[in-house]
């Protein structure tokens, strides 16, 4: 079995050494850089805007893995393709026409991802899961890190994983919240592909080091 994707999570890291955090994400193990872009509106918390994604792109080495809690995220798509997202993930929740959105996330030259709060069912993708490269589960309410892991997302992803390989789609199932060693080890077992970590790597005594413990998972 492969190992899992790691996409520690720019929320956690530490903004007055930014460059800093990036480098060791560089040197590490991990795969990807998640970056969380939060308006205030879908989500009750700003994150950052384009300067500072168009920054961490510029000090990232890896895959942009960039996520948005945004209302009306097509109004955005080009211009995160300017800023270095190589992955463009929407929310299925903020999105009245999803499946235009994912066309366009493709035509700018991106993959694309939908994003599932915990209240939401799996089976809502069941149209579009063809279409999609990434899907991202929540696994706590997004706006905020730090955050109690909610134990349902593991049957979750085992819902997304009998949805991916019963429709022949080559989606990657991407976990993001409360995140660690014991809930990654049972998210990979349930089908997991890629695990988002935040405070769990920045706020460790030694990240790069938790980081490869992840990956060993």
């Amino acid at each position: 079995m492969a190992s899992p994707i790691i996409s520690p999570s720019l929320l956690a890291a530490d903004f007055g050494n930014l460059q800093r955090d990036c480098q060791m994400v560089n040197k590490s193990e991990a795969d990807w850089f998640h970056i969380d872009v939060m308006d205030g509106v879908f989500v009750p918390n700003i994150s950052y805007g384009m300067p500072i994604v168009k920054t961490m792109a510029d000090n990232c080495d890896k895959v942009m893995d960039v996520h948005l809690m945004i209302v009306q995220p097509e109004r955005y798509i080009q211009a995160f393709k300017d800023c270095g997202a190589d992955i463009l993930t929407v929310h299925y929740e903020a999105c009245t026409h999803l499946h235009r959105t994912i066309q366009e996330i493709h035509n700018a030259g991106m993959k694309a991802g939908v994003a599932l709060n915990p209240h939401t069912p799996v089976h809502v993708l069941q149209d579009i899961i063809q279409d999609v490269d990434l899907v991202l589960l929540m696994s706590v309410n997004p706006g905020f890190g730090g955050q109690t892991f909610i134990e349902n997302t593991i049957n979750k992803t085992a819902q997304a994983r009998t949805l991916i390989d019963q429709s022949g789609s080559n989606a990657i199932i991407e976990i993001d919240g409360g995140v660690n060693l014991e809930t990654g080890s049972m998210l990979i077992a349930a089908g997991a592909d890629a695990l988002v970590a935040g405070s769990f790597v920045f706020k460790s005594d030694d990240p790069e080091a938790t980081i490869s413990a992840l990956k060993a998972l």
